[in-house]
């Protein structure tokens, strides 16, 4: 079912200039046309992310934008965010600063549980990712892979809104109640995301996306004012006609729906205890049965238990094999899928549903987990594509499945600066720390930046001391540094 255009309104200081013209009209008028898939070939330079904000503008649908890697989608974020400053324009990656996925090795008997940091910035990003999503048309996502692993269920997650209106009868404890179930908590001194407050007839809800707060004023039962507030200083920003609240956290359900999977796991857990026992595997019975029995002595007590994803199939009332809700499920109606650096994105998109099964067959086998948490996995490359309607993919060097899908393909060749492939040059091995410390200098006293590239992670620490030590303003830059600060220190060279 198509849906109603969105308004994009594209702001920029230049126009589009070089080889951009061309492209945007035919990749906008292959959208148009009906076209399915698309391939922007476009050199490093040319202004591939300008061409992909004017073709939503054209196209004037939701937009999701998939990079493969972090800082790259970063970076996306905030050229996109400049060009649409009017528009939605959100970021959804990985929120693990740190993640250890459980695992069992065989060979020396080695059980490694799930071990994760999680980046509250970030889960703030997705969360705004998936509101905007349910509240807007005029949205665009900048989302890593992550985007296809399991997500909670989007009708639940509608379903649960808690919808507040001035002058509606509500009641103070019944609003408490319903947040509550959406899973924020009540915190009277520190007001966090995901969070409430409650000074008699006044509650304060800091939600989960957002860096204000919403303050709900009651008379009696009923509803009085709203207003959204600075939480540092307390001021009112706006009054509000109208505050729906999302759940503080993706995964969300009716407790009703919590007791039902019970009974469902209850018989996974005795057909494969029977089968495991009628392959004498008793070890194996044994651990299988003590981990669940007490998963699911938890989910009675609390509603909850560590590695509850596990049981995601049943929590969820999915058939075996069916494919779990991610962010895709969540765009309403058709959108536009932009796969960024596609020669190496698709690649990744395909890998990682076969390395998620491989490791979580291993953990089944030894009774470490039920059959089902097999299902609980990333989309693979099939129903990835079932997911997603019209796909434009954007690279310098496209492979030859884009070559081979695509109806349409834009060529930009023209850089908008005019500027040429820089000359290479090999030097010697002998003296390049002294050579390098030379070509910086020169570059500084120009006002010019300079990026060095190591082989390891250690070689780039030991080369940003060394520089440090002679006065030079240096900065390292890996996989190790979680992704926000990698944008700061990016954010840092540019200026």
């Amino acid at each position: 079912m198509k849906h109603a255009v969105a308004e994009f309104s594209v702001v920029a200081d230049f126009a589009p200039t070089g080889d951009q013209p061309q492209a945007i009209q035919k990749l906008a008028q292959g959208l148009k046309a009906g076209a399915q898939r698309l391939t922007l070939e476009g050199v490093t330079g040319s202004g591939k992310t300008f061409t992909m904000a004017n073709v939503i503008r054209e196209w004037g649908r939701p937009a999701i934008i998939i990079s493969h890697n972090k800082t790259l989608a970063a970076q996306l974020f905030a050229e996109l965010k400049g060009f649409f400053p009017h528009n939605a324009v959100e970021y959804f990656i990985s929120y693990y600063d740190y993640y250890q996925p459980e695992a069992y090795i065989p060979q020396t008997d080695t059980y490694i549980e799930k071990d994760a940091s999680i980046n509250d910035e970030i889960e703030r990003y997705r969360l705004g990712a998936t509101n905007a999503l349910l509240g807007r048309r005029d949205v665009v996502i900048v989302a890593s892979v992550s985007c296809i692993y399991g997500l909670g269920s989007p009708e639940d997650y509608r379903t649960m809104l808690v919808d507040i209106v001035p002058g509606e009868t509500l009641g103070r404890d019944a609003m408490l109640e319903r947040l509550v179930d959406i899973q924020y908590t009540r915190n009277d001194y520190e007001p966090q995301p995901g969070t409430f407050r409650v000074r008699g007839d006044c509650v304060d809800i800091f939600p989960s996306y957002e860096t204000t707060g919403i303050r709900v004023d009651f008379f009696g039962d009923d509803v009085e004012d709203i207003r959204e507030f600075d939480p540092v200083s307390g001021k009112t920003k706006v009054r509000l006609p109208r505050a729906i609240i999302s759940p503080a956290k993706h995964f969300v359900m009716p407790k009703e729906r919590i007791e039902a999977s019970i009974g469902r796991i209850s018989a996974e857990l005795d057909e494969r205890l029977a089968e495991l026992e009628r392959q004498n595997k008793l070890l194996e019975a044994q651990r299988l049965r003590q981990r669940t029995e007490f998963d699911l002595e938890m989910l009675r007590e609390l509603g909850y238990c560590n590695g509850i994803e596990n049981y995601s199939r049943h929590l969820a009332g999915r058939a075996a094999g069916e494919p779990p809700a991610c962010l895709l499920d969540y765009f309403d109606g058709e959108f536009l899928t932009i796969i960024d650096e596609s020669h190496v994105t698709l690649p990744q998109l395909r890998a990682m549903y076969n390395g998620d099964q491989a490791r979580k067959q291993t953990l089944v086998e030894h009774g470490f987990r039920l059959p089902s948490a097999k299902d609980n996995r990333p989309l693979n490359f099939d129903e990835f594509l079932e997911k997603v309607g019209p796909i434009v993919f954007a690279s310098a060097t496209p492979s030859a499945y884009e070559r081979q899908v695509s109806e349409v393909t834009a060529e930009q060749v023209l850089r908008p600066t005019g500027l040429l492939d820089p000359p290479v040059e090999v030097r010697p091995l002998e003296g390049q720390i002294d050579d390098l410390m030379e070509e910086i200098r020169r570059a500084a006293e120009k006002g010019d930046r300079v990026l060095v590239t190591t082989l390891t992670k250690r070689s780039a620490e030991d080369l940003t001391a060394y520089l440090r030590e002679t006065g030079i303003r240096v900065e390292y830059l890996h996989s190790d540094i979680d992704a926000i600060q990698r944008v700061e220190i990016l954010g840092r060279l540019r200026k």
